[in-house]
């Protein structure tokens, strides 16, 4: 086996180590490499084989970044890969040449810190670390504009990660971040499609359970109809007829839909701006609409109406939750997201949307619960909506989430670009 080979393995390998093991072995491995006459020191963005080394980087859930000392005695950032990019909600273009400090403000993360790593040679690694919540960016009023990379974190969440530092050549540190919220999110939404899972199950086994006695009193409704020789008799027997429809269909809605999916290339900006117009039709100049979508977005394979319904059950809620506030504002925001794990599936690049409203929030006590058929915290409500939408959305081997606080609430969707095929592996989907 060559040596370039042999170093793939190894980092690759490595990198899955690293932080388990609680320490470095991703830069060890790559900074056991700098030999057969090549000399350590050179840029990592500009060095051919740290080149090749970048295209395993990408791959990666671990966010890792690559700094240089600086004549300034400060450290500065050469590289950041896609997973960092998404944690810390900054792109490449944004990050590269700024000092660590400023994207990990952390006592153990200053520059004589750092160089104490360089001169000994020896790394470290800090556990549960809490930082400020990661910058979003600003939002023009009514305004498009691109949004590559914002955090993970949801709701201006604090940041909770580990990280380590080691040397990686003369004048370059190797860090690697590894997010807890990332953890607990699997764990949460892990926990959230089971019990949605159960649901469903129990809600099939009611439906077939009421359905079938219902078409028998329909249907005797039907026949003593027949029998009734005066309006007055079969008054009684279209509301008895009247109420098993009704019934029928309320079943079917807290189903959910059943029908054939029609998967397509979808525009989600375009779904979006349908749903708003409906909207702005039903609620004329009360909601203003921001925008922050990606251009770079692409297109989803997905079920347009489907879709359609499942952003209006969201929309419609927020329209409502707004009524009570002087300036009722709803922002739209879109992004992709690399290496994002949805269940046990991880895909390469997944759509987000999400939908931020500035009303009064969502209580503690039932954010849990708001997905569950027949929950409704608002008076009169059937409790129908945000369950149909979590159906559609599972159906579409996505995922939603909600996070509320008073004055904010965030509706989320996670959207793979392709549909899993039968046969793909778990972990490679598109």
């Amino acid at each position: 086996m060559t040596c370039t080979a042999l170093v793939h393995l190894e980092l690759a390998t490595a990198s899955a180590k690293s932080l388990a093991n609680g320490g470095p072995a991703l830069a060890a491995a790559a900074h056991a490499t700098a030999s057969d006459g090549e000399r350590p020191g050179t840029e990592f963005a500009s060095h051919p084989r740290m080149a090749n080394y970048r295209d395993i980087l990408e791959q990666l859930n671990t966010a890792v970044a690559v700094v240089a000392a600086s004549g300034d005695g400060s450290f500065r950032i050469t590289y950041l890969n896609q997973s960092a990019q998404s944690m810390f909600g900054r792109s490449a273009a944004r990050a590269v040449g700024i000092p660590l400090h400023e994207l990990l403000p952390d006592a153990h993360a200053k520059p004589a810190m750092l160089q104490a790593v360089l001169d000994t040679g020896r790394p470290f690694t800090k556990r549960e670390v809490s930082l400020p919540a990661p910058e979003r960016p600003a939002t023009q009023k009514g305004a498009s504009q691109a949004n590559s990379h914002p955090s993970r974190t949801p709701a201006g969440r604090p940041l909770r990660l580990s990280y380590s530092i080691a040397p990686l050549a003369e004048r370059e540190l190797l860090v690697e971040f590894e997010c807890q919220e990332r953890f607990m999110r699997i764990w949460r939404d892990q926990r959230h499609q089971r019990a949605q899972q159960t649901i469903r199950q129990l809600a099939q086994i009611l439906a077939h359970e009421v359905k079938n006695p219902l078409g028998g009193i329909r249907g005797a409704a039907q026949l003593l109809e027949r029998r009734l020789a005066g309006a007055g008799d079969r008054e009684y027997t279209a509301l008895i007829m009247a109420e098993a429809d009704r019934l029928r269909n309320l079943v079917d809605r807290i189903l959910g839909p059943n029908g054939q999916r029609r998967f397509a290339p979808v525009n989600v900006h375009h779904v979006i701006q349908r749903v708003v117009k409906l909207l702005q039709a039903e609620h004329p100049a009360h909601i203003r609409f921001e925008r922050s979508y990606d251009p770079s977005v692409p297109e989803v394979e997905a079920d347009s109406e489907q879709l359609v319904q499942a952003t209006l059950n969201v929309l419609k809620n927020a329209a409502l939750a707004l009524a009570e506030v002087p300036r009722p504002v709803i922002q739209l925001q879109t992004r992709v997201l690399h290496q994002f794990t949805i269940g046990t599936t991880r895909h390469r690049l997944v759509v987000n949307l999400d939908f931020v409203d500035n009303g009064p929030g969502i209580s503690p006590d039932v954010v849990d619960r708001i997905f569950f058929p027949m929950f409704s915290g608002r008076p009169g409500g059937a409790g129908l909506g945000l369950s149909i939408t979590q159906t559609i959305i599972a159906l579409h081997h996505g995922l939603v989430a909600c996070e509320s606080e008073p004055g904010r609430t965030v509706f989320s969707f996670y959207l793979p670009i392709r549909q899993p095929r039968s046969g793909k592996g778990a972990s490679d989907a598109g």
